[in-house]
């Protein structure tokens, strides 16, 4: 920081230390406060003036507490750091389409013209013209790498670099992720580029001040300053969310963009934000440094991202779920359905079980467990808490490598239908097994809860089925206000657990 700014934030400190003394003597003179004999203590005289306060010993009252690290201006770290932001252009070929107004019937006179020039019914078609994209981006070396979105680059024909200078560089893929949505570009620079750093370390709190620098609407090296609003926010835009939410005003055109804290350090990079408008309503989202550095990394010396791969569905376990487990919290992650001859199903882990901790570490829901099995190389040998039965063991799995095509399950089809009404559920004897649900009672718990016919129920409080007679048994013999079923459709295999209260 530079002398005049020290000086101004002291000659700040001392003006405001002298009006609350000031003012603290003038009370004193007109008897309202004191600090001699018979005087009320500064804590007491709070107490006093708040009338919740009942016992001062026992409060739990929150002090306020002086600011700081409040900021007098954020331009010395954005006069640093600037250089280093660039804007990203894209140039995109779009699919060549059929001239637009030409629709021409059959044997018109014209159709021989625009078959040999291009028309809609003459089996030609007109140059498509090329579509263009922006977004933002940020140096991360003086050679050149730039950190963007992959929606930003995504279909690219043409990269182009927009420096903060005017000037611009020709980029190309290294390397992109879909599954974080980030992608690392190459240029070619003539000279060292200016580069900036991710944050060593994840501190980042909520309350804490953010700048984010980008290209909002072809608006190059526009700031905007916030706060962290949350951390690990989910939207629901992959398997491993994990986002920073900030307030500082982020649009289009900042995709791709980095987020500082104050000392300059990368701590999000910006790619999405909620809006009822388009615009920005103080609701953005950042990919958090930790999570972009790694994949950065394995970017840029493979091309694409290896992550360990357990080969489960999993589910989070919801308080219906926990409490037909005979589970205190909704904690963890539940497998719904075991992949064949993946490395989950090589190392005993069943449908059912209730992964709990990963190597030591406490899994809190299931984005927990998708995000430490990715983290992990292919072939690190880990090891799994489950709990199954209402028993812990332990299992040590070696994890494999994530595939590229995701497993189908193929849908069942069922025919006419016996009830179980306690369920809102019409269902009948599946042809391979399990009991189809061919009728959902729209107003049920399980129509709210997604069941759809179709779908097939596998099991019931962990055991298998295969009629609805014996479903309505395994019902009856739980004895508890849930029922837990294990359901089978298109998109694979999950658990719903549906009340008995109301029954």
């Amino acid at each position: 920081m530079t002398d005049h700014v020290k000086n101004a934030k002291t000659t700040s400190a001392k003006s405001k230390a002298v009006r609350p003394i000031a003012l603290a003597a003038a009370l004193a003179a007109a008897g309202i406060i004191g600090y001699g004999a018979g005087s009320t203590s500064p804590d007491v005289a709070r107490a006093a003036s708040n009338p919740f306060a009942e016992n001062r010993q026992e409060s739990t009252e929150i002090e306020p507490v002086a600011p700081s690290n409040a900021p007098a201006s954020f331009a010395d770290v954005v006069e640093r750091v600037g250089p280093a932001v660039v804007s990203v252009r894209v140039t995109q070929k779009a699919e060549a389409g059929p001239a637009a107004g030409m629709d021409l019937p059959p044997g018109h006179p014209l159709e021989r013209f625009f078959k040999q020039f291009g028309a809609p019914n003459g089996g030609g078609s007109q140059p498509a013209p090329k579509r263009q994209a922006q977004g933002s981006g940020f140096f991360i070396s003086s050679d050149g790498y730039v950190v963007t979105n992959n929606h930003v680059v995504e279909g690219g024909e043409e990269i182009l670099i927009a420096l903060s200078n005017g000037d611009e560089l020709k980029a190309k893929i290294v390397g992109t992720d879909p599954k974080t949505d980030l992608a690392l570009l190459k240029t070619e620079p003539e000279k060292a580029m200016p580069y900036v750093a991710f944050a060593p370390e994840d501190n980042l709190r909520i309350g804490d001040w953010v700048v984010a620098v980008g290209n909002p609407f072809g608006l190059g090296g526009t700031v905007t300053s916030g706060i962290v609003s949350a951390r690990g926010r989910d939207i629901g835009a992959g398997p491993y969310d994990d986002f920073i939410q900030i307030d500082a005003s982020i649009n289009r055109g900042n995709s791709g963009g980095p987020t500082f804290d104050l000392a300059g350090n990368v701590v999000g990079v910006n790619t999405a934000i909620f809006s009822p408008s388009g615009g920005s309503v103080g609701i953005g989202f950042a990919i958090p440094a930790n999570v972009a550095q790694d994949v950065i990394a394995d970017l840029k010396e493979h091309g694409s991202v290896t992550r360990g791969w357990l080969g489960v569905s999993i589910q989070p376990v919801t308080p219906e779920i926990a409490e037909s487990l005979g589970l205190e919290e909704g904690e963890g992650a539940l497998v719904a359905d075991v992949m064949k001859g993946s490395p989950a199903d090589k190392s005993g882990l069943e449908t059912g079980d209730v992964i709990l901790a990963i190597d030591g570490k406490k899994m809190k829901d299931a984005r927990d467990v998708s995000r430490a099995v990715a983290g992990y190389d292919p072939g690190t040998e880990v090891n799994f808490e489950l709990l199954r039965e209402g028993d812990e063991q332990d299992v040590e799995v070696v994890l494999g490598e994530f595939p590229k095509e995701p497993r189908q399950v193929a849908a069942r089809e069922g025919a006419p239908a016996g009830k179980v009404g306690e369920l809102g559920l019409a269902l009948t004897s599946g042809p391979d097994g399990g009991v189809v649900v061919q009728g959902v009672d729209p107003q049920s718990e399980a129509a709210a809860k997604g069941v759809r016919p179709g779908d097939v129920i596998v099991k019931v409080n962990g055991r298998t089925v295969s009629n609805p007679g014996e479903l309505e048994t395994r019902i009856e013999e739980s004895g508890k206000s849930s029922v837990l079923l294990l359901l089978r459709n298109e998109s694979g295999q999950h658990f719903v657990a549906l009340s008995l209260k109301d029954a």
